[in-house]
Protein backbone atom coordinates (compact mmCIF):
# COMPACT_ATOMS: atom_id res chain seq x y z
CA UNK A 1 0.00 0.00 0.00
CA UNK A 2 1.02 3.48 -0.73
CA UNK A 3 2.41 5.86 1.70
CA UNK A 4 0.67 9.28 1.53
CA UNK A 5 2.44 10.78 3.86
CA UNK A 6 5.70 9.98 1.87
CA UNK A 7 5.31 11.41 -1.04
CA UNK A 8 6.07 15.37 -2.26
CA UNK A 9 2.30 16.56 -2.30
CA UNK A 10 1.79 14.48 0.94
CA UNK A 11 4.37 15.97 2.89
CA UNK A 12 3.12 19.76 1.89
CA UNK A 13 -0.60 18.41 2.95
CA UNK A 14 0.79 17.14 6.40
CA UNK A 15 2.29 20.51 6.99
CA UNK A 16 -0.59 21.95 6.46
CA UNK A 17 -3.12 20.35 8.34
CA UNK A 18 -0.12 20.70 11.55
CA UNK A 19 -0.39 24.16 11.10
CA UNK A 20 -4.13 24.32 11.12
CA UNK A 21 -3.67 22.17 14.91
CA UNK A 22 -1.33 24.58 16.04
CA UNK A 23 -3.70 28.00 15.61
CA UNK A 24 -6.68 26.52 16.26
CA UNK A 25 -5.62 27.17 20.15
CA UNK A 26 -5.73 31.02 19.30
CA UNK A 27 -8.45 30.98 17.02
CA UNK A 28 -11.25 29.86 19.85
CA UNK A 29 -9.10 31.52 22.37
CA UNK A 30 -11.30 34.00 24.23
CA UNK A 31 -10.67 37.82 23.18
CA UNK A 32 -7.93 39.51 25.23
CA UNK A 33 -9.27 41.81 27.57
CA UNK A 34 -7.43 45.12 27.94
CA UNK A 35 -7.88 46.08 31.74
CA UNK A 36 -8.12 49.79 33.17
CA UNK A 37 -4.73 50.56 35.09
CA UNK A 38 -5.24 51.57 39.03
CA UNK A 39 -3.82 55.42 38.89
CA UNK A 40 -3.91 56.33 42.63
CA UNK A 41 -5.56 55.65 45.86
CA UNK A 42 -6.46 58.25 48.24
CA UNK A 43 -7.98 57.72 51.76
CA UNK A 44 -8.83 61.40 53.18
CA UNK A 45 -11.05 61.82 56.56
CA UNK A 46 -13.89 59.76 55.53
CA UNK A 47 -13.84 59.41 51.87
CA UNK A 48 -11.83 57.02 49.42
CA UNK A 49 -11.31 57.67 46.34
CA UNK A 50 -9.79 55.22 43.28
CA UNK A 51 -9.07 56.61 39.92
CA UNK A 52 -8.23 54.84 37.18
CA UNK A 53 -6.65 55.55 33.31
CA UNK A 54 -10.01 53.89 31.96
CA UNK A 55 -13.43 52.57 32.64
CA UNK A 56 -13.85 49.75 34.68
CA UNK A 57 -16.45 46.52 34.87
CA UNK A 58 -16.98 47.00 38.43
CA UNK A 59 -16.16 46.24 42.14
CA UNK A 60 -17.08 44.07 45.04
CA UNK A 61 -16.04 45.27 48.73
CA UNK A 62 -16.16 43.54 52.40
CA UNK A 63 -15.54 44.30 55.79
CA UNK A 64 -12.99 42.00 57.36
CA UNK A 65 -12.11 41.29 61.13
CA UNK A 66 -8.62 39.92 62.91
CA UNK A 67 -7.17 42.68 61.48
CA UNK A 68 -9.48 45.14 61.12
CA UNK A 69 -9.83 45.92 57.01
CA UNK A 70 -11.76 46.92 53.61
CA UNK A 71 -10.92 44.89 50.87
CA UNK A 72 -12.13 46.21 47.29
CA UNK A 73 -11.82 43.97 44.33
CA UNK A 74 -12.01 45.56 41.50
CA UNK A 75 -13.18 43.83 37.88
CA UNK A 76 -11.00 45.52 34.92
CA UNK A 77 -8.40 46.71 36.57
CA UNK A 78 -4.60 46.19 36.86
CA UNK A 79 -2.76 47.63 39.94
CA UNK A 80 0.63 48.55 38.27
CA UNK A 81 1.88 51.83 38.25
CA UNK A 82 -0.08 52.75 41.33
CA UNK A 83 1.37 56.83 41.99
CA UNK A 84 0.57 57.05 45.63
CA UNK A 85 -1.87 55.67 48.71
CA UNK A 86 -2.95 58.13 50.96
CA UNK A 87 -3.86 57.29 54.53
CA UNK A 88 -6.95 59.29 56.40
CA UNK A 89 -8.72 59.39 59.43
CA UNK A 90 -9.87 55.99 59.62
CA UNK A 91 -7.71 54.21 57.32
CA UNK A 92 -3.52 53.65 58.61
CA UNK A 93 -2.34 51.66 55.63
CA UNK A 94 -3.13 50.60 52.13
CA UNK A 95 -1.80 48.05 49.68
CA UNK A 96 -2.79 46.80 46.27
CA UNK A 97 -2.14 42.89 44.80
CA UNK A 98 -2.84 41.24 41.76
CA UNK A 99 -5.64 38.88 41.88
CA UNK A 100 -5.80 37.75 38.42
CA UNK A 101 -5.25 39.02 35.40
CA UNK A 102 -8.53 41.34 35.07
CA UNK A 103 -8.84 42.17 38.89
CA UNK A 104 -7.25 43.79 41.55
CA UNK A 105 -7.56 44.34 45.07
CA UNK A 106 -6.88 47.29 47.39
CA UNK A 107 -6.69 46.54 50.89
CA UNK A 108 -7.62 49.48 53.48
CA UNK A 109 -6.19 48.64 57.42
CA UNK A 110 -8.75 50.43 59.09
CA UNK A 111 -7.48 52.51 62.13
CA UNK A 112 -10.53 52.00 64.13
CA UNK A 113 -14.00 50.33 63.38
CA UNK A 114 -15.67 51.83 60.36
CA UNK A 115 -18.21 50.44 57.81
CA UNK A 116 -19.01 51.92 54.24
CA UNK A 117 -22.26 54.20 54.03
CA UNK A 118 -21.94 55.10 50.33
CA UNK A 119 -20.10 54.02 47.50
CA UNK A 120 -20.56 54.66 43.29
CA UNK A 121 -18.79 54.94 40.48
CA UNK A 122 -18.18 58.23 38.63
CA UNK A 123 -20.40 58.11 35.13
CA UNK A 124 -17.81 57.50 32.92
CA UNK A 125 -16.45 54.66 35.16
CA UNK A 126 -12.91 55.54 36.09
CA UNK A 127 -13.25 56.23 39.54
CA UNK A 128 -14.58 55.22 42.55
CA UNK A 129 -15.55 56.94 45.74
CA UNK A 130 -16.06 54.91 48.74
CA UNK A 131 -17.68 57.18 52.07
CA UNK A 132 -16.88 55.56 55.48
CA UNK A 133 -18.23 56.16 58.85
CA UNK A 134 -16.45 54.98 62.38
CA UNK A 135 -18.83 52.26 63.96
CA UNK A 136 -18.81 50.29 67.45
CA UNK A 137 -18.29 46.95 67.92
CA UNK A 138 -21.00 45.48 67.58
CA UNK A 139 -22.08 47.74 64.29
CA UNK A 140 -18.57 46.69 62.48
CA UNK A 141 -18.92 43.11 63.88
CA UNK A 142 -22.79 43.11 61.88
CA UNK A 143 -20.88 44.41 58.86
CA UNK A 144 -18.43 42.07 58.29
CA UNK A 145 -21.35 39.03 58.97
CA UNK A 146 -23.23 40.64 56.11
CA UNK A 147 -22.66 39.82 52.69
CA UNK A 148 -19.89 41.46 50.40
CA UNK A 149 -21.67 44.70 48.57
CA UNK A 150 -21.29 44.71 44.37
CA UNK A 151 -21.36 47.52 42.20
CA UNK A 152 -21.03 48.19 38.61
CA UNK A 153 -20.30 50.71 35.73
CA UNK A 154 -22.04 51.34 33.03
CA UNK A 155 -20.15 49.44 31.48
CA UNK A 156 -20.39 46.53 33.53
CA UNK A 157 -24.10 45.53 33.22
CA UNK A 158 -26.28 45.79 30.68
CA UNK A 159 -29.77 45.23 30.59
CA UNK A 160 -31.89 42.64 28.70
CA UNK A 161 -34.21 45.79 27.90
CA UNK A 162 -33.35 48.00 25.29
CA UNK A 163 -34.84 50.82 27.66
CA UNK A 164 -32.97 50.43 30.84
CA UNK A 165 -29.13 49.45 28.67
CA UNK A 166 -26.28 51.18 30.27
CA UNK A 167 -28.19 51.79 33.78
CA UNK A 168 -26.48 51.38 36.73
CA UNK A 169 -27.00 48.63 39.62
CA UNK A 170 -26.08 49.56 43.64
CA UNK A 171 -26.56 46.68 45.82
CA UNK A 172 -28.90 48.45 48.84
CA UNK A 173 -26.32 48.80 52.23
CA UNK A 174 -27.96 47.37 55.45
CA UNK A 175 -31.33 49.18 56.70
CA UNK A 176 -30.70 51.79 59.54
CA UNK A 177 -31.66 51.13 62.61
CA UNK A 178 -34.96 52.90 64.01
CA UNK A 179 -34.81 56.56 64.96
CA UNK A 180 -35.43 56.94 68.92
CA UNK A 181 -35.65 60.60 69.98
CA UNK A 182 -33.41 61.20 72.72
CA UNK A 183 -35.01 62.33 75.77
CA UNK A 184 -35.47 66.09 76.95
CA UNK A 185 -32.06 66.96 78.49
CA UNK A 186 -32.10 68.54 81.85
CA UNK A 187 -32.09 72.53 82.93
CA UNK A 188 -29.77 73.32 85.15
CA UNK A 189 -29.24 76.51 87.28
CA UNK A 190 -31.08 80.28 87.30
CA UNK A 191 -34.05 79.79 88.87
CA UNK A 192 -37.64 80.34 87.78
CA UNK A 193 -38.88 79.89 84.26
CA UNK A 194 -38.18 83.85 83.41
CA UNK A 195 -34.10 83.15 83.08
CA UNK A 196 -33.24 82.58 79.70
CA UNK A 197 -32.38 79.18 78.56
CA UNK A 198 -28.79 78.58 76.97
CA UNK A 199 -28.60 74.87 75.26
CA UNK A 200 -25.38 74.01 74.82
CA UNK A 201 -24.19 70.97 71.93
CA UNK A 202 -21.49 68.90 72.36
CA UNK A 203 -20.26 67.95 68.77
CA UNK A 204 -20.69 64.55 66.92
CA UNK A 205 -20.38 61.39 70.18
CA UNK A 206 -20.78 58.15 70.04
CA UNK A 207 -20.22 56.33 66.85
CA UNK A 208 -19.17 59.67 65.34
CA UNK A 209 -16.03 60.85 66.68
CA UNK A 210 -15.28 63.97 64.76
CA UNK A 211 -11.51 64.97 64.10
CA UNK A 212 -8.79 63.37 65.80
CA UNK A 213 -5.69 65.44 67.36
CA UNK A 214 -1.70 65.29 66.87
CA UNK A 215 -2.11 64.94 70.76
CA UNK A 216 -2.53 61.05 71.21
CA UNK A 217 -5.07 60.27 68.79
CA UNK A 218 -7.74 62.11 71.02
CA UNK A 219 -10.84 62.37 69.68
CA UNK A 220 -12.89 65.86 69.23
CA UNK A 221 -16.16 64.22 70.57
CA UNK A 222 -14.42 63.99 73.89
CA UNK A 223 -12.77 67.77 73.37
CA UNK A 224 -16.47 69.65 72.68
CA UNK A 225 -18.14 67.02 76.11
CA UNK A 226 -15.47 68.52 78.44
CA UNK A 227 -15.88 71.93 76.85
CA UNK A 228 -19.38 71.88 76.74
CA UNK A 229 -19.25 71.06 80.47
CA UNK A 230 -16.92 73.62 81.54
CA UNK A 231 -19.26 76.18 79.73
CA UNK A 232 -22.43 74.82 81.28
CA UNK A 233 -20.60 74.83 85.37
CA UNK A 234 -19.36 78.96 84.48
CA UNK A 235 -23.29 79.65 83.14
CA UNK A 236 -24.81 77.96 85.88
CA UNK A 237 -22.26 79.60 88.38
CA UNK A 238 -23.67 82.59 87.77
CA UNK A 239 -27.08 82.23 88.62
CA UNK A 240 -27.65 84.82 85.43
CA UNK A 241 -29.07 81.65 83.26
CA UNK A 242 -30.39 78.15 82.72
CA UNK A 243 -28.80 75.72 80.95
CA UNK A 244 -29.42 72.12 78.98
CA UNK A 245 -26.66 70.14 77.01
CA UNK A 246 -27.56 68.10 74.49
CA UNK A 247 -25.84 65.16 75.33
CA UNK A 248 -23.80 65.07 78.90
CA UNK A 249 -21.98 61.21 77.70
CA UNK A 250 -20.66 59.54 74.73
CA UNK A 251 -23.80 59.23 72.42
CA UNK A 252 -24.60 59.68 69.32
CA UNK A 253 -27.41 62.47 68.36
CA UNK A 254 -28.71 63.34 64.53
CA UNK A 255 -27.54 66.89 63.86
CA UNK A 256 -31.65 68.10 63.18
CA UNK A 257 -32.37 66.08 66.65
CA UNK A 258 -29.98 68.49 68.17
CA UNK A 259 -31.30 71.98 67.01
CA UNK A 260 -34.93 70.75 67.34
CA UNK A 261 -34.26 70.04 71.07
CA UNK A 262 -33.46 73.85 71.32
CA UNK A 263 -36.77 74.62 69.77
CA UNK A 264 -38.91 71.98 71.74
CA UNK A 265 -37.37 73.54 74.96
CA UNK A 266 -37.36 77.23 73.90
CA UNK A 267 -34.00 78.18 74.39
CA UNK A 268 -33.59 81.71 74.12
CA UNK A 269 -29.16 80.92 72.79
CA UNK A 270 -28.49 78.20 71.54
CA UNK A 271 -23.74 77.41 70.96
CA UNK A 272 -22.49 73.85 69.40
CA UNK A 273 -19.07 73.48 70.20
CA UNK A 274 -16.19 71.87 68.02
CA UNK A 275 -12.86 71.40 67.35
CA UNK A 276 -11.76 72.10 63.88
CA UNK A 277 -8.68 69.75 61.93
CA UNK A 278 -6.81 71.23 58.62
CA UNK A 279 -5.59 68.11 56.27
CA UNK A 280 -1.43 67.20 56.00
CA UNK A 281 -0.88 70.45 57.70
CA UNK A 282 -0.10 72.08 61.67
CA UNK A 283 0.06 75.44 60.66
CA UNK A 284 -3.54 76.46 61.30
CA UNK A 285 -4.68 77.41 64.59
CA UNK A 286 -7.11 79.24 66.32
CA UNK A 287 -10.87 79.75 66.89
CA UNK A 288 -13.84 80.60 64.73
CA UNK A 289 -17.23 80.78 64.87
CA UNK A 290 -19.92 80.23 62.19
CA UNK A 291 -23.22 81.94 61.76
CA UNK A 292 -25.79 80.49 59.38
CA UNK A 293 -26.08 81.24 55.95
CA UNK A 294 -27.15 79.04 52.93
CA UNK A 295 -23.98 80.24 50.63
CA UNK A 296 -20.70 79.29 52.46
CA UNK A 297 -18.83 82.57 52.93
CA UNK A 298 -15.62 80.78 51.38
CA UNK A 299 -14.32 77.21 50.53
CA UNK A 300 -13.56 75.80 53.89
CA UNK A 301 -16.64 77.15 55.34
CA UNK A 302 -18.70 75.06 52.66
CA UNK A 303 -16.03 71.64 53.21
CA UNK A 304 -16.89 72.14 56.82
CA UNK A 305 -20.62 72.13 56.12
CA UNK A 306 -20.59 69.81 53.57
CA UNK A 307 -18.42 66.93 56.67
CA UNK A 308 -20.97 67.89 59.33
CA UNK A 309 -24.25 68.18 57.59
CA UNK A 310 -23.03 64.21 56.43
CA UNK A 311 -23.12 62.77 59.65
CA UNK A 312 -26.53 62.54 59.64
CA UNK A 313 -26.16 60.16 56.85
CA UNK A 314 -26.31 56.87 58.75
CA UNK A 315 -26.20 53.32 56.30
CA UNK A 316 -27.31 55.88 52.91
CA UNK A 317 -30.49 56.49 54.66
CA UNK A 318 -31.25 60.62 55.50
CA UNK A 319 -32.25 61.27 59.16
CA UNK A 320 -31.94 65.24 58.76
CA UNK A 321 -35.59 65.75 57.56
CA UNK A 322 -37.94 68.00 59.12
CA UNK A 323 -41.54 69.58 58.81
CA UNK A 324 -42.39 72.83 58.45
CA UNK A 325 -44.59 74.04 60.75
CA UNK A 326 -45.09 77.78 60.09
CA UNK A 327 -45.66 79.46 56.94
CA UNK A 328 -42.91 79.78 54.27
CA UNK A 329 -43.13 83.55 54.07
CA UNK A 330 -43.27 84.36 58.26
CA UNK A 331 -40.43 81.59 58.16
CA UNK A 332 -38.23 83.66 56.10
CA UNK A 333 -38.82 86.79 58.13
CA UNK A 334 -38.08 84.84 61.83
CA UNK A 335 -34.59 83.37 60.27
CA UNK A 336 -33.62 86.69 58.65
CA UNK A 337 -34.23 88.16 62.03
CA UNK A 338 -32.52 85.05 63.85
CA UNK A 339 -29.31 85.15 61.31
CA UNK A 340 -28.43 88.80 62.52
CA UNK A 341 -29.37 88.38 66.51
CA UNK A 342 -26.87 85.60 65.99
CA UNK A 343 -24.36 87.53 63.80
CA UNK A 344 -24.24 89.74 66.67
CA UNK A 345 -23.78 87.16 69.46
CA UNK A 346 -20.54 85.93 67.14
CA UNK A 347 -18.97 89.34 68.27
CA UNK A 348 -19.68 89.49 71.90
CA UNK A 349 -18.28 85.56 71.62
CA UNK A 350 -15.06 86.91 70.42
CA UNK A 351 -14.62 89.79 72.01
CA UNK A 352 -15.13 88.11 75.27
CA UNK A 353 -13.12 84.99 74.67
CA UNK A 354 -9.94 86.80 72.66
CA UNK A 355 -8.17 88.02 75.89
CA UNK A 356 -7.66 84.02 76.77
CA UNK A 357 -7.83 82.64 73.27
CA UNK A 358 -6.36 83.00 70.02
CA UNK A 359 -8.78 83.72 67.20
CA UNK A 360 -8.21 83.01 62.95
CA UNK A 361 -7.79 86.24 61.59
CA UNK A 362 -11.47 86.53 59.26
CA UNK A 363 -12.96 84.74 62.38
CA UNK A 364 -16.60 84.72 61.72
CA UNK A 365 -17.99 82.73 58.49
CA UNK A 366 -21.17 81.72 57.11
CA UNK A 367 -22.14 78.12 56.39
CA UNK A 368 -25.65 76.09 56.01
CA UNK A 369 -24.95 74.02 58.62
CA UNK A 370 -27.89 72.08 59.96
CA UNK A 371 -27.39 72.62 63.86
CA UNK A 372 -27.90 76.18 63.26
CA UNK A 373 -31.10 75.89 61.32
CA UNK A 374 -33.92 76.64 63.82
CA UNK A 375 -35.59 79.79 62.09
CA UNK A 376 -36.51 81.06 65.73
CA UNK A 377 -33.22 80.31 67.92
CA UNK A 378 -30.21 82.38 67.79
CA UNK A 379 -27.77 79.51 67.38
CA UNK A 380 -23.87 79.57 66.51
CA UNK A 381 -21.21 76.93 66.22
CA UNK A 382 -18.22 77.88 68.11
CA UNK A 383 -14.79 76.26 66.07
CA UNK A 384 -12.59 76.31 69.24
CA UNK A 385 -9.13 75.13 67.79
CA UNK A 386 -7.50 73.06 65.45
CA UNK A 387 -6.78 69.72 66.76
CA UNK A 388 -4.33 69.39 63.74
CA UNK A 389 -1.89 71.48 65.74
CA UNK A 390 -0.24 70.33 68.80
CA UNK A 391 -0.28 73.79 70.27
CA UNK A 392 -4.12 73.94 70.17
CA UNK A 393 -4.72 70.21 71.17
CA UNK A 394 -3.10 71.09 73.85
CA UNK A 395 -5.00 74.16 75.09
CA UNK A 396 -8.60 72.13 73.82
CA UNK A 397 -7.55 69.20 75.83
CA UNK A 398 -6.26 71.01 79.16
CA UNK A 399 -8.08 72.42 82.09
CA UNK A 400 -7.10 75.84 81.99
CA UNK A 401 -7.50 76.05 78.07
CA UNK A 402 -11.78 74.31 78.73
CA UNK A 403 -11.41 77.31 81.75
CA UNK A 404 -10.73 79.77 79.49
CA UNK A 405 -12.87 79.27 77.19
CA UNK A 406 -15.81 78.91 79.34
CA UNK A 407 -15.32 82.00 81.16
CA UNK A 408 -15.01 84.17 77.70
CA UNK A 409 -18.19 82.09 76.53
CA UNK A 410 -19.75 83.53 80.12
CA UNK A 411 -19.35 86.88 79.41
CA UNK A 412 -20.48 87.07 75.99
CA UNK A 413 -23.89 85.38 77.31
CA UNK A 414 -24.11 87.82 79.77
CA UNK A 415 -23.37 90.85 77.81
CA UNK A 416 -25.81 89.17 75.16
CA UNK A 417 -28.72 89.00 77.18
CA UNK A 418 -27.90 92.21 79.21
CA UNK A 419 -28.48 93.82 75.63
CA UNK A 420 -31.61 92.31 74.85
CA UNK A 421 -33.22 93.46 77.52
CA UNK A 422 -31.91 96.82 77.62
CA UNK A 423 -33.37 97.20 73.76
CA UNK A 424 -36.66 95.45 75.62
Amino acid sequence: MRNVWTDGRSRRQKWRVCLILAFLPALFAPATTFAAILQSVAAEGDQIVLEFDEAVTGARMMLLDAPRRLAVDVTGATSRDLRHAATGALVQATRTAQRDADTTRVVFDLAQPAVVVGSGFAEDGKSLRLTLAAADATGFAKAVRGRARTLFTQMGFRSPSPALDGASIVVPLEPAAPFVRPETPAIRGGRGRNRPLVVIDAGHGGHDPGATSVLGGRKEKDAALAIAKAIRDELVGSGRVRVALTREDDRFIVLGERREMARRMKADLFISVHADSAPSSDTARGASIYTLSEVASDRVAAQLAARENRADILNGVNLGGETADVSSILLDLTRRETMNVSSSFASLLQREMSPAVSFKTGYHRFAGLIVLKAPDVPSVLLETGYLSNLDDSRFLFSDEGRQAIASGVKGAVIAYFARRMASR
